[in-house]
């Protein structure tokens, strides 16, 4: 049912790593089709996005559509129970104070000699937040509204954007809009896919330019976003979803299938790891997962996740399974051991941690607070979940004194001239004539 490794060595390693990053080779088919959809937005405009849109989502969809107007935003809470407003709300608060630690100053630092430097903190203009429609429409992610716009909103975007694919009728999702207009988002546009994001990185007749473009999404989105960086910012690269679970003989088997499975079902491209040194519960989590398995309604997609993407991986020991676990870099790590926290100093690489027994992986996706929207494929190496920091641009500040040039402009202009930059080295050198 997944694949099985026993390792004790590193150098065992680079096949794990080698088979996981097969996950995200680039298909230059998908490539070719999406920068022929950026440039037909780039060309046509609002009627590109209705035509792509009535071929993919909707088939009667028109221009007056796009735009999700005030009345259906409005409408839509008197859809929603008041019970689940009160844990959207509850969920976007604890998201919200998580969140507010994050925020920066800006800073001056006076030093000697007349020079004075600083950095200056502000947030994007605008920021446009893509949100998958999950299965046609009709499993609204909630979750990836929350973990957008709050950051979003915590910097101090002034002009927050939402695109979000139609139903077959055109509309959204009474959800979506009830989770944006409780966070006071109204600019919420009905686009999907490629086309989306070429929209808000381009701009057209009714939907603006933005500044950064953040939110998960599928290749196309992914692709789309990748093409276009440098004419919009991004938030991440992402590939498909994935976990992986570090446990010893007191965790539960039962519960590890359940984690497993939880990234499973997102998709067949969704990779999931169990890492353990008891071979003993490494047998018992196979056969909780095959039992588990039978009763999911997304048990085709779960299956083909595991077949091609799951893995058992024995180590001889936890700190190997830790090396291990570094090495991979996995969106999502679970460390579920009897103590976990000696163990905390020792990951250098994961998206998000999640210590213990009780603290499943959907804990993080959905209420906690911390970003779900998180570097996925080995990107945790060098990569950041998405923050309030992904909506900031900072300017590095300085003013210098004439004392300070007189003292220091000649070393300047040295510097400057073994570079060979000539030019440089007068602009310094007429201040100290």
């Amino acid at each position: 049912m997944w694949h099985r490794f026993n390792i004790s060595y590193q150098n065992c390693w680079d096949s794990i790593l080698d088979w996981l990053k097969s996950r995200s080779q680039i298909d230059e088919s998908i490539e070719a089709k999406v920068k022929s959809i950026i440039d037909s937005v780039n060309k046509y405009g609002d009627d590109s996005l209705v035509s792509y849109t009535q071929q993919f989502d909707s088939p009667q969809f028109n221009l007056r559509q796009i735009k999700v107007s005030q009345e259906e935003i409005k409408a839509a809470l008197s859809q929603v129970s008041q019970s689940d407003q009160e844990i959207i709300e509850e969920a976007a608060s604890n998201i919200r104070s998580f969140h507010e630690k994050q925020k920066e100053n800006s800073w001056i630092s006076s030093g000697k000699e007349g020079l004075i430097t600083g950095q200056m903190i502000n947030p994007v203009d605008s920021a446009g937040l893509y949100i998958p429609g999950g299965q046609s429409g009709e499993t609204p992610l909630i979750s990836s509204i929350l973990m957008t716009v709050i950051p979003a909103q915590v910097a101090g975007v002034k002009n927050i954007i939402i695109t979000s694919p139609p139903r077959e009728d055109g509309s959204l999702n009474p959800y979506t809009l009830a989770t944006a207009n409780l966070l006071g988002v109204n600019q919420i546009f009905a686009l999907g896919s490629a086309w989306s994001i070429a929209a808000l990185a381009l701009g057209t007749e009714t939907i603006p330019k933005v500044d950064i473009i953040a939110g998960p999404g599928n290749i196309f989105v992914t692709t789309a976003k990748k093409l276009l960086i440098g004419q919009v910012g991004i938030d991440m690269i992402a590939g498909p979803s994935e976990i992986a679970v570090l446990a010893d003989n007191s965790a539960n088997p039962e519960w590890l299938a359940a984690d497993l499975l939880s990234q499973a079902e997102h998709d067949t491209l969704a990779s999931s790891i169990l890492i353990s040194p008891e071979p003993s519960l490494i047998k018992e989590v196979e056969i909780s997962l095959e039992s588990q398995l039978k009763k999911l309604p997304r048990q085709a997609i779960a299956a083909e996740s595991l077949k091609k993407w799951g893995a058992c991986i024995q180590v001889p020991d936890i700190s190997t399974g830790i090396e291990l676990t570094n090495y991979i870099a996995p969106e999502h790590f679970e460390l579920c051991l009897n103590d976990p926290w000696p163990w905390l100093g020792q990951i250098t690489s994961a998206g998000a941690i999640f210590l213990g027994q009780y603290c499943p992986e959907p804990i993080g996706d959905y209420f906690a607070g911390p970003n779900h929207v998180l570097p996925t494929a080995g990107t945790a190496r060098f990569s950041s979940a998405l923050s309030v920091q992904t909506f900031y641009k900072k300017s590095s500040l300085l003013t210098a004194s004439k004392a300070y040039i007189e003292k220091h402009g000649s070393k300047v202009a040295r510097l400057s001239r073994l570079e060979g930059l000539e030019a440089h080295a007068r602009s310094t050198e007429q201040r100290i004539k």
